[in-house]
């Protein structure tokens, strides 16, 4: 069974990796944990009151196939936590990482793009971090992008961030193309 962390913060974007989440579970079996900064409840954007399972620093990269965060408010508010640790802990374990809308541009921050493809919001938004250095690589796109083991997307693509995140994790097959083809209506012109 795959296990996936997902890491929370303060204000958190709840909708951003819920159809990941929810299909992984569900449908693929997948073993969900979430952590927060100190093991405590957060908040989403949305309100909801989310009780996290453990704290980062108890998260053994070892145990699990993904590290997934999600955007939020946290980044713009300026209280985001350090997730540098904690990205480079499964990055540095082989782990897929994956973050969407300013988690891309924490994962930006941690220098782990600097070699990979990538998207996020926009450009601007990874090179307000000092520790970037992957303008190279940058690709400007609405849909996420997955290279190297780890997912990039812009706030706006939580459908493909889904879908690159379960074929980075080798779980993508036609079956669940077919399942998830719905939530991808909106998506074509």
């Amino acid at each position: 069974m795959k296990r996936i962390a997902i890491a929370l913060t303060p204000d958190y974007a709840d909708w951003e990796c819920a159809l990941l989440v929810a299909v992984g579970h569900a449908f693929l079996g997948v073993e969900v944990v979430t952590a927060s900064p100190d093991g405590e409840a957060v908040r989403s954007m949305g309100g909801f009151k989310t009780v996290a399972e453990t704290a980062y620093d108890r998260l053994d990269a070892a145990s699990f196939d993904a590290l997934v965060i999600p955007g939020g408010l946290s980044w713009e508010k300026g209280n985001a936590p350090d997730l540098n640790e904690l990205i480079h802990r499964f990055r540095d374990a082989g782990k897929v990482v994956a973050g969407i809308c300013a988690a891309s541009s924490a994962l930006a921050a941690s220098g782990i793009l600097d070699d990979v493809r990538h998207t996020g919001n926009s450009l601007q938004a990874h090179k307000a971090h000092p520790g970037y250095d992957g303008e190279a690589h940058y690709v400007d796109q609405p849909q996420a992008i997955h290279d190297k083991g780890i997912v990039t997307a812009p706030g706006t693509s939580p459908f493909t961030f889904a879908m690159e995140t379960l074929k980075a994790l080798d779980l993508w097959s036609p079956e669940i193309e077919v399942e998830l083809a719905g939530f991808r209506a909106d998506t074509k012109g």
